[in-house]
């Protein structure tokens, strides 16, 4: 079902790039885009693409949802890490953060984020596909780069989509770490990069990353990426491959780090 978008649009800005590719990409199309950082590693490139930029804890709840009414937001986009140690680094939970806090069962990433939708909802503010301005991210089908894979790799590839599919279902992690069909690593709290620092550590070199999107991936939220700074973090372990889910994983900066991936002899492919 198509939504008709308008002029103005929210954006809740976590860590990273994605958010000020997001920010420009809708700005280079018309779009007037008011932004809430919650971090400060990309509140200087987001001020070029928006028009306003607040700067907010995660935590702040009223008052993002006062700034929001203010600026009179009828759509918005969450995207960018919002990571456990973003919220660690500032601790300030207000009456509704900690209302929250109170009342829920788990709080694991789904159920925070379907309370923020909710929450918005109440205010008339609908939360679009993380997708929807930045499509032209999205990872294509197959190898990405000119390092192919051996057959070895993709067992491991196979193997290792059908366990991060199972951690998705249980809302856990989207990444696993894989050596010769042994899960070296799963991803939990500690994120992607943690990950395989982790479990390259246990496979020693050569080991296989694989990322998927969750099954029945809610759009809205948590749509797995991967860029430059993954493929670092992968030569510096020595592993050797990452697979990601073809056209459900955003690709930032696609040329830099396809471009790095082949210099340094790391497949690159979408499955």
């Amino acid at each position: 079902m198509s939504i008709e978008l308008e002029k103005k649009q929210g954006l809740i800005a976590g860590n990273g790039q994605l958010p000020v590719h997001l920010a420009k990409n809708a700005s280079e199309n018309g779009f007037e885009v008011v932004a809430i950082a919650l971090s400060s590693d990309n509140r200087k490139e987001l001020k070029k693409y928006c028009k306003k930029v607040y700067d907010f804890a995660p935590g702040e709840l009223l008052k993002i949802k006062k700034a929001l009414l203010d600026e009179e937001i009828k759509q918005l986009t969450f995207i960018g890490k919002v990571s456990k140690s973003l919220v660690v680094k500032r601790p300030r939970f207000d009456a509704l953060a900690i209302e929250f806090l109170k009342q829920a069962k788990r709080l694991n990433d789904d159920a925070i984020m379907l309370f923020l939708v909710e929450e918005l909802a109440k205010i008339g503010i609908t939360v679009l596909d993380q997708t929807i301005f930045i499509k032209n991210l999205m990872a294509p089908r197959g190898v990405l780069g000119k390092i192919k894979p051996t057959e070895a790799m993709l067992s491991d590839v196979e193997y290792g989509y059908k366990i991060a599919k199972e951690m998705g279902q249980l809302d856990i992690g989207q990444s696993v770490v894989i050596k010769d069909r042994m899960i070296m690593a799963i991803e939990a709290i500690e994120g992607t990069d943690r990950c395989i620092k982790r479990g390259c550590r246990l496979g020693k070199k050569d080991a296989v990353i694989v990322k998927v999107a969750k099954p029945n991936q809610d759009k809205r939220f948590d749509i797995p990426a991967f860029g430059l700074n993954t493929l670092k973090n992968m030569k510096k372990y020595k592993a050797k491959l990452i697979a990601v889910e073809a056209n459900e994983t955003i690709l930032v900066d696609k040329n830099k780090t396809i471009d790095y991936a082949d210099k340094n002899n790391i497949v690159v492919m979408a499955v």
